[in-house]
């Protein structure tokens, strides 16, 4: 499970992001200490870093595609799962089946 300090750092990304400001380590500490929560201080680093690394529109709309949950695609370095929860879906094409027209079964509704 995760921590207050985690999810508030979580929240500090998110809020920077979606106000597009660059995140870093200092204005996610910033935010964090503004919100009088006391976090160990490698927490901001981790997920400035991760933010720097990853698109964090992509970790929030693939939160649930890897069977994981947002704390934990969002603070993938710190629990060292980072392959398996950051890897991109991939997305594999389904062909979907043709119809066949009765043309090709060699009669007409009309004949």
């Amino acid at each position: 499970m995760s921590s207050a300090g985690e999810l508030a750092c979580t929240y500090a990304v998110l809020i920077l992001h979606d106000d597009g400001i660059p995140v870093t380590a200092e204005k996610i500490a910033t935010l964090v200490k503004a919100a009088n929560v006391s976090v160990e201080s490698y927490w901001p680093s981790l997920f400035a870093k991760l933010a720097e690394k990853r698109n964090v529109d992509d970790l929030v709309m693939n939160v649930g595609s890897g069977g994981g949950a947002a704390p934990v695609a969002v603070a993938a370095p710190a629990g060292g799962a980072a392959p398996a929860a950051a890897a991109p879906a991939a997305e594999e094409k389904k062909e979907e089946p043709k119809e066949e027209s009765d043309d090709d079964m060699g009669f007409s509704l009309f004949d």
